[in-house]
């Protein structure tokens, strides 16, 4: 089961696609036997062979490696000579395939400046995203991100994308797309647009690093109740302080309560689904993990929760990894109802090494544990109330990302506000059942 072949299904990877879903810490790799990376940069591709072997030696979880003879891969590895770094980066993958782990696996370097990126939040571009209008089957820009160069530039949710750099875009995918736009900080691009009332006109735009926002939110009135929709994309490292300003932005517009959004978030760093889950849970444990040796490292909420309002988390079967360790800590400490499909079921911890060449390696080191202690790897964790979509809801939603969170048109939405409902009336001490909906 490879996690990161799956496509989320929401508006967030139309423009930053790229990103390998996995919970991760990030590291340098340190030089072995003291020689500089320097010298290393100097060797042939043989060098960076022998850097993945000692770090998966080194770390790797399973300390039999899938009953490898991990000694005799070396020895293969090294009586091999390589002529091109590609050879070698085949080598490499051959060489990790038998452990059986999908998750531990090598990048090139263009792979792994997109896995850095998408991180580190941070991204060289103009700041849209895009996608494909379901009626023209055109390319579109879903939403400029804010203080960006698209935004400054006044481009608008809507706009049609004719040409980019005087190439078509007819026929165009979103990928392809992305990667004509995106580029190095300062280098220009320049869009051709088209605009009910205003008609075809081109904008050029100058690439800047930009902040991704991992956080969306927005207050609701669903009938009587006030509710704080707050949507997670993925655990980069800025999603922390996001969520921290969407939950205390939405606490003074005395909301009843909460949603939170994690469908399709396939997972990031861990030490921001641990710093997110502090902001909901007040106290008890949010995650352990389990390394090699069988040593343990408990991580528990502090104290410095954000809010106790009445809490719905939604999750479906591309919330994974890092959502995974959030919502079972909401869940199994009584914080929230979960509400959507079971989740997709990855509970392995990834550390990711920079090679000398500008490469890197993704290797598991460790097994993560919700507080209930549940080996949820290849399972998932089951919602509070199960409710899947059709595919063709699905699609209709990854379409149409406005309708997303509409109670008329996302099922999941609809029933997450029943649920809300009901535990806002029970804290104000109403007593209210509340009933699965039906979906059509």
């Amino acid at each position: 089961m490879k996690q990161y072949s799956k496509q989320s299904p929401w508006f967030k990877g139309f423009l930053f696609t790229g990103a390998i879903a996995t919970t991760v810490t990030m590291s340098v790799f340190a030089p072995i036997g003291g020689r500089s990376v320097f010298a290393a940069l100097q060797d042939s591709p043989k060098n960076i062979v022998d850097e993945v072997w000692q770090i998966v030696n080194r770390e790797y979880v399973d300390h039999t490696f899938n009953q490898v003879n991990w000694q005799a891969t070396r020895q293969q590895l090294l009586s091999k000579n390589y002529t091109s770094k590609e050879q070698a980066y085949e080598a490499i993958r051959q060489a990790l395939e038998p452990l059986g782990d999908p998750y531990t696996r090598f990048l090139d370097p263009e792979q792994f400046q997109a896995l850095t990126s998408q991180t580190a939040g941070e991204l060289s571009g103009v700041g849209i995203r895009i996608g494909i209008q379901d009626e023209t089957k055109m390319l579109m820009v879903v939403e400029p991100i804010e203080n960006s160069p698209a935004f400054k530039a006044n481009i608008k949710a809507g706009d049609q994308i004719v040409a980019i750099d005087g190439k078509s875009a007819q026929g165009m995918s979103v990928e392809e797309a992305s990667a004509l736009i995106r580029g190095e900080v300062g280098t220009s691009v320049t869009l051709q647009l088209s605009r009910q009332g205003k008609g075809i006109f081109d904008i050029t735009l100058t690439r800047a690093q930009i902040e991704l926002p991992s956080v969306h939110s927005s207050l609701k009135q669903e009938g009587q109740l006030r509710v704080g929709y707050i949507s997670l994309d993925e655990f980069s490292s800025h999603a922390a302080e996001q969520m921290q300003r969407a939950i205390q932005n939405l606490n003074t517009q005395n909301v009843d309560g909460y949603v939170l959004d994690l469908r399709g978030n396939p997972g990031g760093l861990l030490h921001a689904s641990i710093e997110i889950a502090r902001m909901w849970v007040p106290n008890g444990e949010i995650v352990h993990t389990v390394d090699r040796k069988g040593g343990q490292q408990k991580f528990s909420a502090n104290q410095t929760a954000l809010t106790q309002l009445p809490l719905v988390v939604l999750v479906d079967g591309n919330s994974a990894s890092a959502s995974e360790i959030l919502t079972g800590a909401l869940k199994d400490n009584k914080r929230a109802t979960v509400v959507g499909s079971r989740t997709f079921g990855k509970a392995v911890v990834q550390s990711v090494h920079s090679l000398s060449d500008g490469s890197g390696l993704a290797v598991t080191i460790s097994r993560y544990y919700p507080p209930s202690g549940t080996d949820i790897n290849h399972k998932g964790i089951a919602p509070d109330i199960k409710i899947d979509l059709t595919q063709e809801q699905e699609q209709r939603l990854a379409n149409q990302p406005n309708l997303r969170a509409t109670s008329n048109d996302d099922p999941q939405y609809k029933q997450a506000i029943a649920v809300l409902e009901t535990n806002v009336l029970a804290r104000r001490g109403i007593n209210q059942s509340v009933k699965p909906i039906s979906i059509r």
